[in-house]
């Protein structure tokens, strides 16, 4: 493909936010099946605390074979692989507004840079005063990242995506592993290892009380030093650089109108499907196999020589079931019954970011320990179904406000924050009577 030509700037008044006529409706209902397992994976992982509970409690908690299963089923169809659904459709949908952008012969620059800003703020304030697992904050951060490759040839983004989602994995654990090694031997690096190992869990457990607390302050407190006690940590780094990557491969996948032809991406949904499937089950099942291990005692992780392979083959595994999701979405779409699941979908996926907000409020305080205090007490069962309750709830919220709004209230706040004036928010009468909503 021949590289993009620079359009004409044009000054940012002119913009406006997308017509509905403009809107990728299945990516909009997309975006709200990804925002569904991110809200269970987050729930199972993080607002339930079972990322933070000591080891033997949360084995405790898994014992019965019904949770058991459920974490089975979990981790090898949910975890992970619908935070990566998620991020593509990021990069997804910055590759549609830069093509809107060129065919108008607008500038995307500073528009999409205060998108970005407004994002970032908003991140932020989710991040230090809501919940501690916030995306969008690294989101906003690396769509600057982003604006960088907008212009560059489909090779150089392959080529960079590639690097940041099969080398980066791979790379920095084993220099992580080797040049300790290599500077102060293998004995004392070991030592360091376990070190960070138990300055890691003890971050964990403070955290935990700090949300167990009946003291939403000290809950505060406690979330805002864990953030930026991990803010700069080596992991952290790897985790940016996957999302990086997987933005690239969705800007790829809008260059090439992935979901905006399904018709003439048939042929590459349906090996989407085919090749996603079969990767992303021996990805799965063999990360299954190492879990098991572990949790049996005879494998340590941090003794292992090929454990930072693993970064590899869990990488490769998510990549390919996120995609099989991807495929699997399109191709169903001219089934009558989809579509109707799809319609069910979309007002989520219009909504995204005042669901993904709503999400957090509403956890935290079912939760936390000044709230209803369930951290650390509930197996996934319960918590699953609590994620399917709230989930089917903002499927009617989003229905209702979007028969009578045109934005989400996050959507517009975030929309008249970047263009710099309020934007109309109420539907006019006859779009109200018919229901239509426009982005």
């Amino acid at each position: 493909m021949s590289e993009p030509v620079s359009p004409t700037p044009t000054p940012l008044l002119d913009a406006r936010p997308v017509d509905v006529s403009e809107r990728v409706t299945l990516l909009d209902a997309l975006r709200g099946f990804a925002l569904w397992g991110v809200f269970v994976s987050n729930s199972i992982m993080w607002f339930s605390g079972r990322t933070l509970m000591p080891r033997d409690q949360a084995i405790a908690l898994d014992a019965p074979l019904l949770e058991t299963v459920l974490k089975t089923a979990y981790d090898f169809t949910i975890n992970q692989k619908f935070m990566t659904l998620f991020t593509f459709l990021f990069g997804l949908g910055f590759s549609i507004q830069f093509a809107r952008a060129e065919a108008r012969g607008a500038s995307i620059l500073r528009l999409y840079s205060r998108r970005l800003l407004v994002l970032l703020g908003i991140g932020a304030f989710h991040h230090y005063a809501i919940w501690c697992g916030d995306v969008l904050e690294t989101y906003a951060m690396l769509g600057f990242a982003l604006l960088l490759f907008r212009n560059s040839s489909n090779r150089t983004v392959v080529i960079w995506a590639a690097i940041l989602l099969g080398v980066v994995p791979l790379l920095i654990p084993w220099l992580m592993k080797v040049v300790p090694v290599w500077l102060h031997g293998a004995e004392a690096a070991a030592a360091a290892a376990k070190a960070r190992q138990a300055l890691m869990a003890e971050g964990r457990t403070q955290l935990l009380e700090a949300l167990s607390s009946d003291s939403f302050w000290t809950s505060l407190v406690g979330t805002a030093r864990f953030n930026i006690d991990s803010y700069f940590s080596i992991n952290r780094v790897t985790w940016m650089c996957s999302v990086l990557g997987r933005f690239l491969l969705g800007l790829l996948a809008g260059r090439y109108l992935l979901l905006q032809d399904l018709e003439r991406n048939r042929g590459v949904h349906q090996r989407l499907v085919f090749w996603g499937l079969f990767l992303g089950v021996i990805g799965g099942s063999f990360m299954m196999v190492i879990w098991r291990l572990r949790r049996m005692e005879l494998l340590d992780a941090s003794s292992s020589q090929w454990m930072w392979m693993l970064g590899g083959i869990a990488e490769l595994g998510i990549l390919a079931l996120a995609a099989a999701y991807v495929g699997l979405f399109a191709l169903l779409t001219p089934r009558a019954w989809w579509r109707w699941v799809c319609d069910q979908l979309m007002p989520v996926g219009r909504m995204a970011l005042t669901n993904y907000l709503m999400q957090s409020v509403l956890s935290v305080f079912i939760y936390n320990g000044w709230g209803l205090g369930f951290i650390a007490k509930l197996p996934i069962s319960r918590v699953t179904v609590l994620c399917i309750v709230l989930f089917a709830g903002q499927m009617v919220f989003s229905r209702w406000w979007l028969s009578r709004f045109r934005f989400g209230p996050a959507e517009w706040l975030w929309r008249s924050l970047t263009y710099g004036r309020a934007q109309p928010m109420r539907l006019a009468p006859k779009q109200e009577e018919s229901g239509a909503a426009p982005a």
